[in-house]
């Protein structure tokens, strides 16, 4: 089974449409999906009880899962301020970690402590787990772009991409659904913006 953990200490960096869009993209490839909801808002499992029955499997818990089939896909939707046995549990089962980030001064300090801090966690040191940020909704003719855009080069921050401003998301969230489960040629942009991470969160 593969365990991905999606975290930032910070509240709305946009950790749970990230969760649900990997979730729910796991579950078109035909993989057993369980999204563990580790919030105590419990937002995943909500979005997951409105999910018509229609569509792909996902299975939802409120905490992590330590066996599942071997072809499973755990995704881990973390609170905010994810710290103590929480944060140590999650790490511990995690393969690889997605830290959504939005472009605001406010997450771009919280999100490069969190970093530091990842770095220094022995599973981290020894490449047992990988790390990686998805900037989260990016206009790219802003000045807060351009500024995000020299944080992560400075900070020399594994950006995966970024992901664009757009209430595509927040309108699908209480059908219960996410941008995988629509026809990609009429949103070709938005799955060309989620390739990349799709593709770092597949691989062997």
């Amino acid at each position: 089974m593969q365990t991905i953990l999606v975290a930032n200490p910070k509240g709305g960096s946009g950790k749970t449409t990230v969760a649900i869009q990997l979730a729910t993209w796991f579950a078109w490839q035909r993989r057993p999906v369980m999204l563990a909801d580790l919030d105590r808002q419990q937002s995943a499992l909500r979005w997951l009880a409105q999910r018509p029955d229609t569509f792909p499997v996902i299975r939802g818990r409120d905490g992590i899962v330590d066996r599942l089939p071997a072809d499973a896909v755990q995704v881990v939707d973390s609170p905010a301020g994810l710290h103590g046995k929480l944060f140590d549990a999650a790490l511990q089962a995690a393969d690889r970690i997605v830290v959504p980030m939005q472009p605001a001064a406010f997450d771009r300090w919280a999100s490069a402590d969190f970093f530091t801090r990842l770095a220094d966690e022995k599973r981290v040191r020894k490449g047992k787990v990988d790390v990686a940020l998805l900037g989260m909704r990016v206009n790219a003719r802003t000045q807060t772009a351009r500024d995000f855009a020299a944080f992560v080069d400075d900070a020399a921050l594994p950006l995966l991409g970024t992901i664009r401003d757009t209430q595509l998301y927040v309108q699908l969230q209480p059908r219960g659904l996410a941008l995988f489960d629509l026809p990609r040629p009429r949103f070709e942009r938005d799955y060309g913006q989620w390739q990349v991470l799709l593709n770092w969160v597949s691989r062997p």
